[in-house]
């Protein structure tokens, strides 16, 4: 177990490069077993979820060839299921919610697949139905084997069909998409999630020979096809980490540029609220510089003054794992604001942490936190907390390079399951942070 050492209350500087998306890489990936030809895949950020996703390919029979840290070949042609070590697969299962996004793949290539019940944050509720009941509308049978604690999948050949999700699901969407683009006939998706990193598995999907219709919208149509090539794939900037980039600015007063960082389509969501709570941002070309503030005020409503409230939503609403950062970034602002998590119910309570350093915030019910800003009248202060999940975590540890003295953050591999190398690139910035190895 690893544990960070904070001496915050410092102001940093310099230049950062994003990593590459975490939740696009998931897709993009597993979409390389839906052929037996080479696919090739750049800008994947070098951290522990995607180690954990190369450890499952490689149960799987995929050829997984490094190129440098951050590029890939995958080579799925001997793809199978049979002889695999299954409590390997459940170990590695337990570890990352993302390997359910082998399920369409596996069903559409080999007609079966085995499912252990995938781990990950906890964070709430976080329901596989989605993805199961997708499965079953293209002509998959599947049980639970409760002794092994996973799902049995198989079918003859997905049969497209009409599909209206019962909720617009990220993972749900691109397993379904996955598995359809494969199947005899077409498939109508309604509701289906629209998030950049779905456009960009959809893309990536179109270049291998898939028909897929109506991409960055709720309603897809996809042809199946017999087979599908190979392909060359390069991920987004990260626009979570960005948003923590900017998050970690504000707080810290700081002069950071995040270089190659602007794609409108990908960032104006995240920024607008940043630009509600009053941080002013400089766009400059593909970068985008944050400036030292002294104040920076939250927005009220303009028609009756009252409270703000950010809340998660559907694609182009405001993402869900922006929300913890967001609320860290608001303690210290002028103002009042309501962070309303509609998605999971255990996400907020990494608050109480935050509180106990001198936040200003109230935990309303395991939704809602109404957040207090000190306006920079006190500064945190260091204490020793617990990261519990990715989002959280990152928040916690914004939150303590901005305090005064010394903050221990425990769990420290949860932030790295989503944040590439993140003690030494926040040193290069003139961070204060040291790793040690329990």
């Amino acid at each position: 177990m690893s544990t960070f050492i904070v001496h915050g209350g410092k102001p940093l500087q310099g230049t950062l490069q994003p990593q590459g998306s975490k939740n696009e890489a998931l897709e993009v990936m597993c979409a390389a077993l839906l052929t037996t030809e080479p696919v090739t895949i750049h800008n994947v950020p070098n951290i522990l979820d995607i180690h954990i996703l190369l450890k499952i390919f490689e149960l799987l029979g995929v050829r997984v060839q490094p190129l440098n840290a951050h590029s890939y070949q995958l080579q799925a042609d001997s793809l199978s299921r049979d002889g695999i070590d299954e409590s390997q697969l459940q170990y590695y299962f337990s570890k990352m919610r993302g390997s359910v996004l082998i399920l369409g793949p596996l069903l559409a290539r080999l007609g079966k697949a085995i499912i252990p019940l995938p781990g990950g944050d906890k964070i709430g509720r976080r329901r596989l139905d989605t993805h199961f009941l997708g499965m079953h509308q293209l002509g998959a049978t599947f049980c639970y084997n409760a002794e092994k604690k996973s799902y049995h999948f198989e079918t003859k050949k997905l049969i497209g069909n009409y599909i209206l999700l019962d909720e617009s699901s990220v993972t749900g969407t691109a397993n379904i998409i996955m598995a359809a683009v494969l199947a005899k006939g077409r498939t109508t998706i309604y509701n289906a999630a629209c998030e950049p990193h779905v456009q960009q598995l959809c893309n990536m999907l179109v270049t291998m020979g898939a028909n897929i219709e109506g991409i960055g919208s709720n309603l897809l149509h996809i042809d199946g096809v017999e087979s599908l090539q190979g392909t060359q794939h390069i991920i987004w900037p990260d626009m979570l980490e960005i948003g923590s980039i900017i998050g970690l600015a504000a707080m810290t007063q700081s002069h950071i540029t995040i270089d190659n960082a602007i794609n409108a389509q990908l960032l104006e969501p995240a920024l607008s609220k940043f630009r509600n709570l009053g941080i002013q941002l400089n766009v400059k070309g593909k970068a985008l510089e944050i400036l030292p503030q002294a104040t920076y005020s939250i927005q009220t409503d303009l028609d009756t003054h009252h409270i703000p409230t950010f809340a998660d939503g559907v694609w182009p609403g405001l993402p869900s794992d922006l929300l913890s950062i967001l609320l860290v970034t608001a303690i210290q602002a002028q103002g009042s604001v309501l962070i309303h998590q509609k998605m999971y119910e255990s996400r907020l309570f990494f608050v109480d942490n935050l509180i106990q350093m001198g936040a200003k915030l109230v935990l309303c019910d395991p939704h809602r936190v109404h957040v207090i800003g000190l306006n920079r009248s006190a500064a945190l202060k260091g204490i020793r907390m617990t990261s519990p999940d990715i989002r959280a975590g990152i928040a916690l540890l914004i939150a303590a390079l901005s305090a005064e003295g010394e903050s221990i953050i425990e769990h420290a591999s949860q932030i790295d399951r989503g944040y590439e190398n993140i003690e030494v690139r926040l040193q290069s910035l003139g961070a204060d942070i040291t790793r040690i190895q329990a």
